[in-house]
């Protein structure tokens, strides 16, 4: 069991983040480990500042493929423990990662809004109304044939 350790100054105080159960994927191209981070009089850690964290003490290239998630913060605070992946290139992450965590971090397109439900009930019971070719008005009365007495 392999565990990496790395004091950081965050930007309100000083947090610590321990890495444990760290697991070399190479079928998803990719390191993933849990996080356990250390913030004694701090609510939490913020996700940026905890990538920041890890691009330091991995030696990565960029945050891009840096993807953070699922924090627990421990009963009576100050403890965190998450889960991390960090994927080889940029390009492992966009075919790899799950789409919303994509676009959670920008790299997808947020997806296109749904119309309300409500919304098409309305428009498919108007459209009923609607059927055939709109029908003629006549010009001068009635045409109708009148009934016998």
């Amino acid at each position: 069991m392999s565990t990496t350790e790395a004091p950081a100054t965050t930007g309100m105080g000083t947090a610590t983040i321990r890495t444990r159960k760290f697991m070399l994927n190479r079928l998803l191209q990719r390191r993933q480990f849990l996080i356990d981070i250390i913030h004694p009089g701090k609510a939490n850690v913020p996700k940026v500042e905890i990538k920041k964290m890890l691009r330091k003490m991995y030696n990565v290239p960029t945050t891009k493929t840096i993807f953070v998630g699922g924090f627990k913060t421990h009963f009576g605070g100050g403890k965190s423990t998450g889960f991390g992946i960090i994927y080889d290139t940029y390009g492992a992450a966009k075919k790899f990662e799950a789409p919303y965590r994509l676009r959670r971090a920008g790299a997808k397109k947020p997806k296109k809004a749904k119309v309300a439900r409500k919304q098409r009930k309305e428009r498919k019971n108007r459209a009923k109304k609607q059927w055939g070719t709109k029908p003629k008005v006549k010009k001068g009365g009635d045409d109708e044939p009148k009934k016998k007495k």
